[in-house]
């Protein structure tokens, strides 16, 4: 292998993609600080902004998915495919990489298929307990396939699987002794329980609809509650119930401190994207899993499965979750028996290290 590889991480589209590709960087830079390292990305998508913000370069397709219920816009999309493979080829034959990762979205199908045409050794990191139809097929090609769950080889050959976890921020799982400084950020009390709700970077209607609906309950009990609403909710939430509701509530759009927050808290209600299950896995504390309904092959429920057949979590689903998850919350939060054995269990499916381990799967290709 040369002294300074050359690597392509194409994918995104959302938080779950891009914070795991920008922590295979920072493992690859971290095991050969000479390689050169260009991300590709869809334009207008949020890896466009977050990217560049980590200190690497990125290129963008013109590509999206199927808009669900919107003929219309789907008709462009053979146009926008075909445009975005091309412009893959090209930017292969321009910065020559020695090795291509793939890690879901957009992005990542138009830029590995360029990849196979071209004959460049690829890994795909992928994150979910159920693969995508994109990943499933150009997993045949592909060199590796770095997996976060078991019972993969349903989808991938199995030869060429490796589970390895998600990667994850490391500053994110870092919580080790913060909870104080955590309840002193957030302006709350470090002696009563708290509930973290968090819907990701985008936010969740369910989740905000739920705890909106039942903050009277939350606040009867004198739990406190840190609640990231998402950029799309927390504008019509300020405007409904102000910017101090009560002090034991904190309404945020964003949680810049995640360590922080996830150290304050005592029960953690969350959206089942893999990204953010490989994190509750490794901070190891009583989880309550509501899956996304709105996600291709409805994987979220998946995800949020394996961790329940090991008593590691608790699923509510969508449907009911505004009637039923801030109940469950508070009964959850009042038994410290099943805290401890959720907390317990939970952390023994962390896998810690993905980010490096995977980094060096990419080196290895590059040396064959």
């Amino acid at each position: 292998m040369n002294n300074s590889p050359k690597i392509i991480i194409s994918g995104g589209g959302t938080g779950g993609h891009i914070f795991p590709a920008i922590a295979i960087a920072n493992a690859l830079k971290r095991i050969v600080p000479a390689c050169e390292i260009l991300f590709v990305g869809a334009t207008g998508r949020m890896e466009m902004e977050k990217v560049p913000a980590a200190g690497y370069k990125i290129v963008g397709l013109n590509i999206s998915g199927i808009q669900r219920g919107s003929i219309v816009k789907n008709l462009a999309l053979p146009f926008k495919v075909l445009g975005s493979v091309r412009k893959a080829l090209q930017l292969i034959i321009d910065f020559k990489p020695d090795a291509v990762v793939g890690v879901g979205g957009y992005a990542s199908g138009p830029l590995l298929y360029a990849a196979s045409l071209k004959g460049i050794p690829y890994l795909i990191q992928e994150q979910n307990s159920y693969a995508g139809v994109t990943n499933k097929w150009l997993g045949k090609k592909a060199s590796k396939i770095c997996v976060a769950f078991d019972d993969m080889e349903q989808f991938f050959s199995a030869d060429k699987t490796l589970k390895t976890g998600n990667p994850v921020r490391l500053e994110v799982i870092d919580i080790k002794g913060k909870h104080f400084s955590g309840a002193e950020l957030l302006k709350l009390d470090p002696q009563k329980r708290t509930i973290l709700v968090t819907g990701g970077s985008l936010g969740a209607g369910t989740l905000n609809k739920s705890i909106e609906k039942h903050l009277p309950e939350i606040i009867a009990q004198d739990v406190q509650v840190i609640w990231q609403t998402g950029k799309f909710y927390y504008k019509g939430i300020i405007e409904r119930l102000g910017p101090d509701y009560h002090p034991n509530v904190r309404i945020l759009e964003f949680l810049n401190k995640m360590d922080l927050a996830y150290a304050a808290a005592d029960v953690i209600i969350s959206r089942a994207g893999a990204g953010t299950i490989a994190e509750l896995c490794l901070i190891k504390k009583p989880v309550i899993l509501v899956p996304s309904p709105n996600v291709a092959e409805d994987h979220q429920t998946k995800n949020a499965l394996a961790l329940v057949k090991n008593n590691a979590a608790v699923l509510i689903n969508d449907r009911s979750a505004e009637d039923t998850l801030v109940s469950e919350a508070l009964k959850l939060l009042n038994d410290k028996s099943t805290c401890a054995t959720l907390s317990d269990n939970i952390g023994k499916m962390g896998l810690p290290n993905a980010d490096e381990i995977i980094a060096n799967e990419v080196l290895k290709l590059i040396k064959r």
